[in-house]
């Protein structure tokens, strides 16, 4: 039986596979066209397993075209020597690997070719490759290079500038006809000392991430081998918490389907969901690992990453930014619509505040009064009195005051959001629910979902901006609540004016309930003198 694969690449032999059939045919046309393509992405997002499909393609419906496949993974630290001397045995080995796989002999030009060529620098690969190109005449080269941006950094430009000139020869037939680039970093990030380009003539592909059908049609695939359904609100969540990301999508689909223990004569259903989606948001597996490690490369990627969270106009998205461009590269931030920028997916915006909320701030044991527990926010049957522990939230702030400001590592600007987020953590640990987040860019809006006892509470926090900011925040809170068939909404804004106004306010919008709050947020420590006169 097949599984999901997370792993390395995935093949539909072992894994369940999302065809990506629209994908791969413009793929497929760009190289019949002799392209040379580049494929940059985030790690785990599909790139390789692509490659792998582009290659069975060209291998099984399209004989007159020669795949040669390439790994530079290994390659970083060598010298540009050793690293032509590899590659010569890599291209050696993989034409090999294709006469084997085809079941045919090698002709004896290219026994000897593969006998006694050797390169040693970017003209010599030049050379071989026009070599190769003319012993191969019925068939065109493509060349498929995974994790490029492995290639050592001495030897990038000049490699980069060989195949340029192949690229703008008129030899015919050009060898490679054409190639195929995957890595991580872009080939402007790659050039170090920002000279022009070497590879201008590069065609960019972009490999988006699954949409709601290919992840429909991905567990489909499960559905029809083993005969257990996902009720469709799943298949609905799980694109919408991870933004379609591959990884993710086949992580959750691991976890429901595997470590669960679900009976396959069960559909797999919303509470199911939230047990995986719980343990997703509490495991260290790579691709969080990568997250984790990425955000705190710099301390400055916390400011930028908590202004996009907290503030509705965000950041603009500024490619030439090195800060915004990392932050890009490593899959953790995107361009919206309006050209701002955005967190890609919910899973990532939690784990992101997870990250860079203090172990401890000091006010854990003044969240509730005293002789208080979590389950004292309970009704008789089990449900959250939300309108009191939002209440108890504001007179938390107030009663902490000035105190909040000696919260460790954190900006002042995001403390609000920081000790709302640690304050309903803490109690909806305590009440064994589930808490998550529901807006996937951010955005100024950070809207938390809390589950508990089969009922769903929403909230929704924002810095003041402006009184008609205020206003639309509600409206925006309605139309969420309509979507998600709740009935009533709590909207926490913080005030971080020198004058603040505090508000507590409930309306009703489009016939659902909106608890309002506008809380001030303390400027500065009062003074010794202001301290003693008080």
């Amino acid at each position: 039986m097949r599984k999901f694969g997370t792993r390395g690449p995935v093949n539909p032999e072992q894994h369940y596979v999302v065809a990506r059939t629209e994908e791969l045919a413009e793929f497929i046309k760009r190289i019949k066209e002799g392209r040379y393509i580049v494929i940059f992405a985030p790690r785990q997002t599909g790139k390789t397993t692509f490659f792998y499909a582009a290659m069975d393609i060209l291998a099984s419906e399209e004989p007159t075209y020669f795949p040669i496949h390439l790994d530079f993974e290994a390659y970083k630290n060598l010298a540009p020597s050793d690293f032509y001397s590899n590659l010569t045995e890599d291209i050696r080995e993989e034409i090999e690997n294709i006469y084997h796989k085809r079941g045919e002999v090698p002709s004896d030009a290219l026994r000897d070719f593969l006998k006694n060529t050797t390169l040693t620098d970017n003209v010599s690969m030049l050379r071989g490759f026009q070599a190769l190109g003319k012993i191969l005449e019925n068939q065109r080269v493509v060349v498929f290079i995974d994790e490029f941006d492995n290639i050592p950094q001495t030897a990038a430009a000049d490699f980069l500038y060989a195949l340029r000139r192949i690229y703008i020869s008129r030899t015919i037939p050009r060898s490679p006809h054409s190639l195929g680039i995957v890595g991580v970093k872009s080939i402007e990030q790659l050039n170090a000392d920002r000279s022009a380009s070497p590879f201008n003539i590069h065609d960019d592909f972009a490999l988006p991430n699954f949409t709601r059908t290919q992840v429909q049609e991905l567990f489909g695939q499960y559905t029809a081998e083993v005969g257990q359904a996902f009720a469709p609100e799943v298949i609905e969540s799980i694109h919408k918490q991870t933004g379609g990301h591959p990884f993710l999508v086949n992580r959750f689909a691991q976890i429901l389907t595997e470590e669960l223990n679900v009976p396959k004569t069960e559909t797999i259903t919303l509470t199911h969901f939230v047990s995986a989606h719980t343990q997703l948001l509490e495991e260290r597996n790579t691709n969080i690992e990568h997250l984790l490690t990425n955000i705190r490369k710099d301390r400055r990627f916390e400011t930028i990453l908590m202004q996009i969270v907290s503030y509705e106009d965000s950041v603009r998205f500024n490619p030439d930014n090195d800060i915004i461009n990392e932050l890009a590269t490593y899959g953790i931030i995107t361009k919206g619509n309006d050209r701002r920028c955005e967190i890609v997916n919910p899973i990532y915006l939690y784990r992101i505040i997870q990250a860079f909320k203090p172990i401890v701030n000091g006010l854990e044991r003044d969240y509730f009064p005293a002789d208080t527990e979590g389950a004292q926010y309970l009704t008789s049957t089990g449900q959250i009195q939300m309108e009191r522990l939002m209440d108890n939230f504001r007179e938390f702030i107030a009663r902490a005051g000035f105190r909040i400001l000696q919260v460790p590592e954190t900006p002042q600007e995001f403390i609000g959001q920081h000790l709302l987020f640690a304050y309903l953590d803490q109690f909806v640990t305590s009440v064994n629910g589930a808490m998550y987040m529901e807006v996937p860019t951010g955005r100024g809006r950070m809207d938390l979902l809390i589950l508990h006892n089969q009922k769903k509470y929403i909230v929704e926090t924002k810095i003041w901006r402006s009184e008609r900011g205020y206003a639309d925040g509600k409206q925006q809170l309605a139309t969420y609540l309509s979507t998600e068939d709740v009935t009533e909404g709590y909207y926490i804004v913080f005030d971080h004016r020198e004058a603040p106004e505090p508000r507590t306010e409930t309306e009703t919008i489009d016939g659902l309930t909106i608890r309002s709050y506008v809380i001030p947020v303390v400027q500065e420590r009062p003074s010794r003198e202001t301290h003693r006169s008080l």
